[in-house]
């Protein structure tokens, strides 16, 4: 075996072991949750239930269930987690074509404060945006869960820095066929970009379907809860003494966002391939 095999070797021996330890939560989530409440508190290293069980699914879709939303949880969060997503790669893909290809006035200065809010952490504007919202009233709303997260100056810097690079002569061939700027960018820009705009839509999916504190001070109500709130409250409530229905609950509420990354994967790989050769 020669010293750059000896390597490889060793490289994916390395890897195996770094993704073991991260595979390990997740494979006890996922067994715990076939598991009887007293298999699941019992002591010692028992990953493998003794005898698998759906109790712990049953009970969570149960209609005598009042605790337990599964459902509505589910589908307030991925409601949220869309239209907020799909806000976000409109409004940003446009401002971000703007500046780059367009005449817009004070562009710099725009830039700069895009630059200079990104350095601002969230939970500074956590109070002023919850004041706000409350003046209007808007608290336990979809609107004040989706209105905060339509647009991300994170992701218009990333699609600026990216569309500064892209040829012009491209745009150029579209104009003498007589494109407008609008069929331009959604036609020809869009497109060719479409690696980088599934990245912005991926991260900021998980990101909202992940996010838990806004929702917290902003909804009150159990109908309009989030997955994440919901499986937090059931962890201080009755389901704190029940390991395995706390896992299903917890084991259903990432199949969303499993089926999201499997379905983006190869964007994902062609935005990262795309963003070294450059």
């Amino acid at each position: 075996m020669t010293y750059s095999s000896r390597r490889r070797v060793l490289a994916t021996i390395f890897a195996g072991v770094i993704a073991l330890f991260f595979l390990v939560p997740t494979i006890w989530i996922v067994l715990t949750a076939f598991k009887t409440d007293a298999e699941a508190l019992r002591g010692g290293i028992n990953f493998w239930p003794d005898q698998f069980t759906f109790e712990n699914f049953a009970y969570l879709f149960s209609p005598d269930n009042y605790e337990v939303d599964v459902v509505g949880w589910l589908k307030n969060t991925l409601i949220v987690s869309t239209v907020g997503t799909t806000a976000v790669v409109l409004i940003d893909s446009m401002a971000a074509y703007g500046l780059a290809r367009l005449n817009v006035p004070f562009k710099r200065v725009i830039i700069l404060l895009i630059m200079v809010s990104m350095l601002i952490p969230g939970v500074i504007t956590l109070l002023p945006q919850f004041l706000n919202f409350a003046n209007l009233g808007l608290l336990n709303t979809y609107a004040v869960m989706i209105l905060p997260v339509t647009a991300s100056t994170t992701g218009v810097f990333l699609l600026y820095q990216f569309l500064r690079s892209f040829p012009a002569a491209i745009e150029e061939s579209a104009v003498l066929d007589g494109a407008n700027k609008w069929q331009i960018f959604w036609h020809v820009v869009l497109p060719n970009v479409k690696p980088m705009v599934v990245t912005l839509a991926v991260t900021t999916f998980i990101g909202l379907y992940n996010d838990f504190l806004w929702p917290l001070v902003t909804i009150n109500r159990n109908q309009l809860k989030t997955v994440t709130v919901g499986v937090a409250n059931m962890m201080s409530g009755s389901l704190s003494v029940s390991y395995g229905r706390l896992m299903a609950l917890s084991l259903l509420s990432s199949i969303p966002m499993l089926i999201v990354f499997i379905v983006a994967q190869k964007q994902l790989v062609k935005a990262i391939t795309h963003t070294g050769i450059k």
